[in-house]
């Protein structure tokens, strides 16, 4: 390389400084200087964006290690019994949310930057299934003496008496229906949830003392002050059973105008075994398309006695008779209008695509405006027209009306609660309020979680579910509701990991002078590491994606049926994963905002300053450490650093 020429012309000098000079440059002023810095390395754990994203608040880079081996269990416990003990910190039904959470976890995978998310769910389903199938059980804890009533067995009251059973309050769950679950056994059909599976979740919280009263509604059955007086708190989780009806003065009073929620509970419950031959169904989101589905899968028959028609199953309660059971069923023309566009309905992208390949039809864009009647009453089409969306509120496109031929309209465009015999809770929409620890505004002792607040996700009421537990507990307790993190999920404790291993720090001695120079020899504290995750989340510009290889999500199997085959096709679609693709499928997971051990910073670190911590002293998150009188701040180990674990911080 040549000598510039200014360089050749100036006055030879060995000096370091200019005359006059007799002072260095601030420290501060340093910074990454000739590539180096007076910052050495720091470990800071992060929260990765899937357990951000998930309203269960599940700690999933930690059971994604567990099943990648990257994280070992203490003991003699399996991997798989301790990804699943890992997995259900946050929700207990594994099995079930494996297969119908829409997992905005995926969503928000960074590994989307790389190819493809993570298939969590998929994961997720193989630790469910292991474990119902190893008879996997909950413990319960000690016991306080408190007395808790669930009111209701669904997602969120059956989350709930396991988050309160864990921390050894007794549990009473009231439920108004003959058998538990809530609309995962009501509203979601079973080729989506297999009953086996859900049964094997249930019986597994129930058998850590839970009391269950079946068949008992509070309002009537059971009322309010009999549950204040008998039990220490209450915690409301009534769900929404009342479906919303199209906002058209001729809905009211058509028979044949029914709930996607009632069209499903029927169903669910074995009372309707066929449906009509012309069925539309109003809405977009997922139990819409529950509703479609089924009713291609159902299809009709051409003679019927009347007490058979599907309106009259589910309004009535009636059983459809021997008739419909045995006779030859026949395809049914089932069409689905939303007012979104198809790529932004709010059902999961595979339900829709699923819907569309079974043979329904959809018609995007669209909003009812009318029905046209019979001389009997009886709806015999639904009026609908292209529509405009201003702020979420459509508006008819006028010219554009067309009637598509419907012997029964469903509407699935929401749901509200029954508080009938429970006005006093009512906030006037059906629903109840709750403050952010889910505490019922102005009642002492009443608690709320779930769809009774705000229907939402299956996913969202079991994580409402257990904060409002703590919040019980805090109550009982006689403690303040602590405020929530930021970052308001299960977090990877790395204090618990260290007790776990046996290697829990020893209480530092505030008396002793000799151990006041730093944790770099003391065994008092862990060496340079932060704990960030409750308050950031960490995203993927944080990361070295380039140390990921292109690797194809290793996706599940699906048996969808044709819209030649779907009639009666009532085995579940989906097929989980083996044990070694759900290893091979976590392996892919990038443990953001977390150390996995690829040792990328101890073999490019020119100095040695990086090592790693000796196997009797190693846990997950720390598994490497930094000798400072070696480090030159030189930042290699944070720039090559996969999981965004390292940061330059030492010396801030």
């Amino acid at each position: 390389m040549a000598t510039p020429s200014d360089e050749m012309n100036g006055k030879l000098t060995w000096r370091r400084f200019e005359d006059g000079e007799n002072t260095w440059d601030s420290f501060t002023d340093q910074i990454f200087r000739e590539d180096t810095s007076h910052k050495c390395p720091t470990y800071v754990h992060k929260t990765p964006p899937c357990q951000g994203s998930c309203p269960s608040g599940e700690d999933i880079r930690g059971w994604l290690a567990i099943v990648r081996g990257q994280e070992k269990p203490a003991g003699e416990m399996s991997w798989q019994e301790y990804a699943f003990r890992r997995s259900t910190d946050a929700n207990p039904f594994p099995s079930m949310m494996g297969r119908v959470c829409p997992a905005p976890c995926q969503d928000g995978c960074n590994r989307n930057e790389v190819e493809d998310f993570v298939g969590i769910n998929a994961v997720e389903q193989f630790i469910g299934d292991t474990a119902l199938a190893n008879d996997y059980k909950f413990e319960a804890g000690p016991d306080t003496g408190k007395k808790v009533a669930v009111i209701g067995g669904g997602p969120a009251g059956m989350a709930g008496a396991y988050q309160l059973r864990r921390k050894g309050h007794a549990v009473t769950v009231f439920e108004s229906q003959p058998e538990l679950g809530g609309m995962m056994r009501y509203g979601i059909p079973n080729y989506r949830i297999p009953r086996d599976k859900l049964a094997g979740e249930i019986q597994r919280i129930v058998d850590m003392g839970v009391e269950v009263r079946t068949g008992v509604r509070v309002g009537s059955d059971v009322t309010v002050e009999e549950l204040e007086k008998d039990f220490d708190a209450i915690l409301w989780a009534l769900g929404c059973w009342s479906g919303r009806g199209l906002f058209l003065d001729e809905w009211e009073g058509t028979p044949n105008c029914v709930s996607g929620v009632a069209f499903l509970k029927a169903f669910n419950e074995g009372r309707m075994k066929v449906t009509a031959k012309k069925v539309v169904c109003v809405g977009g989101g997922d139990t819409s398309i529950d509703v479609v589905s089924v009713a291609r899968r159902l299809g009709h028959i051409e003679q019927t006695n009347p007490t058979d028609r599907p309106e009259l199953v589910i309004s009535d309660g009636f059983v459809a008779h021997d008739a419909a059971v045995t006779a030859a069923s026949q395809g049914s023309e089932v069409t689905l209008t939303s007012l979104f566009p198809k790529a932004n309905m709010t059902a999961a992208e595979h339900e829709v695509h699923d819907a569309l390949h079974e043979g329904v039809t959809i018609l995007d864009e669209v909003m009812p405006v009318g029905i046209e009647k019979d001389a009997d009453g009886r709806a015999t089409g639904l009026i609908i027209a292209k529509c405009t969306l201003d702020e979420g509120r459509p508006s008819p496109v006028e010219g554009t009306e067309q009637t598509i031929e419907a012997d029964l309209i469903v509407s699935a465009i929401g749901q509200g609660g029954d508080l009938t015999g429970l006005e006093e809770l009512d906030n006037g929409r059906g629903l109840i309020n709750a403050d952010a620890f889910y505490q019922v505004p102005d009642r002492e002792k009443h608690f709320a979680a779930g769809d009774i607040i705000r229907p939402h996700l299956l996913t969202t009421a079991i994580g409402q579910a257990s904060i409002a537990s703590d919040s019980i507990d805090d109550y009982l307790n006689k403690k303040d509701h602590k405020k929530r993190p930021k970052v308001d999920v299960h977090h990877f404790d790395l204090d618990q990991k260290l007790a776990e291993a046996g290697l829990t720090p020893e209480r530092f001695d505030a008396t002793d002078v000799s151990e006041m120079r730093g944790t770099f020899e003391g065994n008092w504290a862990v060496h340079n590491y932060e704990d960030r995750s409750f308050a950031e989340v960490i995203p993927h510009d944080e990361l070295f994606l380039g140390h990921f290889d292109f690797t194809p999500r290793i996706k599940r199997n699906e048996e969808v049926p044709s819209a030649d085959d779907v009639l009666g096709h009532f085995h579940e679609r989906l097929i989980g994963l083996d044990e070694d693709q759900a290893k091979g499928e976590a392996e892919r997971c990038m443990s953001c905002g977390m150390c996995f051990e690829c040792d990328n910073c101890v073999i490019f670190c020119p100095q040695d300053a990086v090592y790693r911590v000796k196997k009797t002293e190693a846990t997950t998150g720390r598994y490497v450490a930094t000798d400072y009188d070696r480090c030159i701040g030189c930042h290699i180990c944070a720039d090559v650093c996969p999981t965004g674990y390292i940061k330059m911080g030492m010396g801030e």
